[in-house]
């Protein structure tokens, strides 16, 4: 078996061997995840000093781009587990069909939806948003989509990079892309530096800056590291491989379909609890914004886990493929048992730093967004597993049944019991989030008990 550097042994690693294996390749993983959220919180506070105005139509803008660029990482995600598997095996032309068809389907995805995403005033109009709110979103969008393509290439660069391990350079990648972001913001939505005020166009503009320094910055890398060039990704990138090129469609549509089910339900909560009252549903947006932040590390994780699995199925290494699932399962519970002590813990200060005291909504807001946090904190756990769940199937390549799982527990399932609980049994907003709760535990049941149950199944061959 290979060891964490791609070089080496036959012989299985230790289970010390994998955690420090998943660990190494994890811990960048979250840090990206966490600058990459970084990115948005700037973008959220130097729009903000504009006023509120600037601040919906940007944030309605970003939403409408989010839901396609979320959709179209489930093909970036598709490319790590045919990376790692190929990797593994020590497959050089393998990784290479997959990586760059990977970017075909992204690139042509990218083109597709630039069409919707240029209509977006027209949409928002439909949609009954205020005339000068969608012009000014429209605006923001008619230069903000030309992000789509280079942030999707980021995002396949990302799962190519970890499919080799080489998690440190999308960490680094990503902190310089939210330090660039920054000063791109700043410059271009204020006028600074001797750029034109632009205001929310001018954040447009950084998004479009920072996704094309971020990739510049992969793509150099990636063609002028020695170790690296024989993989030969922009060589005779033109040439098509149809059998690559569809085997990505396959298993990226069923990802894109799990993230936005997940997405959507979050969003769905919003909603639902916007129906309840405007305190409630600042509460619920403090304490989603707090989970949301905890939730990065498991994200991050499961990453780890794709690539992990991905790697010994190649190697058709199944006791190191069964260790690298349950370490990945092991550290996903002490992590998010770790970020729900600290919930528990210090739940008025945390959400304190969202309030400014003076304000006279501020107790009422803290006083409903503290149980929420409890809640949040409940399903930090199942949340977290779920995610690894996920990741690890993947890395065998299975994603169309556990999108099965995830619409069916997000929607018939914690949907209807978050409305129940809220509306029929009168529990409010925190009955909503109880509703979410039962639906992340069900997806991490079903998720973990396929991939413990993947040789019944025939997903992998069976132990010698």
């Amino acid at each position: 078996m290979r060891n964490p550097s791609g070089e080496g042994s036959q012989t299985t690693l230790s289970w010390a061997g994998h955690t420090r294996a998943t660990l190494a390749l994890g811990m960048p993983l979250i840090g990206a995840q966490l600058a990459q959220m970084a990115i948005g919180v700037t973008d959220t506070v130097m729009i903000g000093w504009l006023g509120a105005p600037e601040l919906a139509a940007a944030v309605l803008g970003a939403q409408a781009f989010f839901l396609f660029f979320i959709f179209g990482t489930g093909f970036t995600l598709a490319v790590m587990p045919l990376a790692a598997q190929a990797h593994g095996r020590d497959d050089v032309r393998g990784v290479r069909r997959s990586v760059r068809m990977g970017m075909w389907v992204v690139l042509l995805y990218s083109a597709i939806v630039m069409v919707p995403l240029w209509m977006t005033e027209s949409i928002l109009l439909a949609l009954g948003q205020p005339e000068a709110t969608a012009a000014l979103a429209g605006d923001y969008m008619r230069v903000a989509q030309w992000a789509m393509a280079p942030s999707l290439m980021i995002m396949t660069f990302r799962s190519y990079l970890s499919a080799l391990e080489r998690a440190q350079v999308v960490l680094w990648a990503t902190v310089a892309g939210t330090i660039a972001n920054a000063f791109l913001n700043y410059m271009f939505i204020f006028g600074n530096f001797g750029a034109p005020r632009l205001e929310v166009v001018g954040a447009a503009v950084a998004s479009v800056g920072t996704a094309t320094v971020t990739f510049v910055l992969l793509t150099l890398y990636t063609v002028t590291r020695g170790d690296l060039k024989r993989y030969q990704l922009l060589v005779r990138f033109w040439r098509p491989d149809w059998q690559a090129f569809f085997e990505v469609q396959r298993l990226g549509w069923p990802i894109s379909a799990t993230i936005l089910a997940e997405t959507s339900l979050f969003a769905a909560s919003s909603v639902m609890i916007g129906w309840i009252g405007t305190i409630e549903l600042a509460a619920h947006g403090i304490a989603l914004q707090l989970a949301s932040i905890a939730f990065m590390f498991p994200l991050g994780l499961s990453g780890a886990a794709t690539v992990r699995v991905g790697n010994a199925y190649g190697r058709k290494d199944w006791v190191g493929l069964g260790r690298a699932g349950s370490v990945s399962i092991a550290l996903a519970i002490a992590i998010t048992l770790s970020l729900a002590a600290v919930f528990w813990i210090f739940p008025e200060a945390l959400i304190g730093l969202y309030l400014d005291e003076s304000n006279p909504d501020a107790a009422a807001v803290l006083r409903h967004a503290v149980p929420l946090l409890f809640v949040a904190a409940a399903f930090q756990t199942v949340d977290g597993l779920q995610a690894i769940g996920a990741g690890l199937l993947r890395g065998l390549k299975d994603t169309k049944v556990p999108m099965i799982y995830a619409v069916f527990s997000y929607w018939a399932i914690g949907m209807t019991a978050a409305y129940l609980l809220a509306f029929c049994w009168d529990l409010g907003a925190v009955g909503v989030w109880w509703g979410l709760a039962v639906g992340l535990l069900l997806a991490a049941i079903l998720m973990n008990w396929r991939f413990m149950m993947r040789e019944r199944l025939g997903l992998v061959g069976a132990h010698p």
